[in-house]
């Protein structure tokens, strides 16, 4: 009886350590969900504008407005209307949508440097191309360096994922200054992959309209801005992890 007894004991504390390692194993899990998600900082929720200002001014351009729970752009008899983060970054991805209207063209720019000399956030930031591929002139130029989800006229896409005019578009900028590695990802294909620095994007910019502009692509940590290009456009569920 009394072996009986122990080896009855016994099965129960194995029953029980089994049942705690699994709750040990279980808890990181979720803790490790938790952490994933805090690691991106909202820039747009659909509600305010209070991470972006105007290229250039404290204040909100106000041909940009929000439209059901996105950032609309409407363009105003004056161009030159870009907006920016207020926060600088370096190492980061960019999670977007993005949605273009009918003929339209616009961009996302990043490690913009921000001084009254010069007059345009596409002066100093590269810029990822919006545009509408069935009907804007650019997506047949160069031939294809100014299509949407391209690097501006520096790297054309691989494949050509863009949604039509009107429809939302996701796209995730990742710029890794510590790997050298930058990449556009256009719902959910990556299209272009590119240095950030050093002779190959020193190269880039040498084959590019740019070439010969001081501060194109010089700095490292800068402004992540929206383009004015006299279209209308939309953009929503903006959000950035640092890396």
């Amino acid at each position: 009886m009394k072996q009986l007894t122990f080896g009855i004991l016994f099965m129960l504390m194995i029953s029980s350590c089994k049942q705690n390692k699994e709750q040990v194993t279980i808890e990181p899990e979720v803790i490790e969900q938790v952490e994933s998600s805090s690691e991106w900082s909202i820039l747009f929720d659909g509600t305010n504008f209070d991470n972006w200002r105007g290229y250039l001014t404290d204040e909100m351009y106000p041909e940009w407005s929000i439209e059901d729970g996105a950032m609309a752009f409407n363009p105003g008899e004056e161009g030159g209307k870009n907006i920016i983060t207020k926060k600088t970054y370096t190492n980061f991805i960019l999670s977007l949508e993005w949605k273009i209207s009918e003929g339209g063209n616009s961009g996302i720019f990043w490690s913009i440097y921000e001084d009254s000399k010069f007059n345009e956030a596409y002066q100093t930031g590269p810029e990822i191309q919006v545009l509408d591929n069935a009907r804007h002139p650019d997506a047949l130029a160069n031939p294809k360096f100014h299509q949407a989800g391209a690097l501006y006229d520096m790297v054309q896409p691989m494949h050509d994922v863009c949604k039509p005019a009107g429809d939302w578009n996701k796209c995730v900028l990742k710029v890794d200054h510590s790997n050298n590695e930058g990449s556009v990802t256009l719902n959910g294909t990556v299209i272009v992959e590119f240095p950030l620095h050093g002779e190959e994007w020193d190269a880039l910019v040498a084959n590019s309209k740019f070439k010969d502009w001081e501060a194109f692509g010089k700095h490292q940590t800068g402004h992540i801005g929206l383009q004015d290009h006299s279209d209308k456009v939309w953009f929503r569920d903006i959000k950035i992890k640092e890396l």
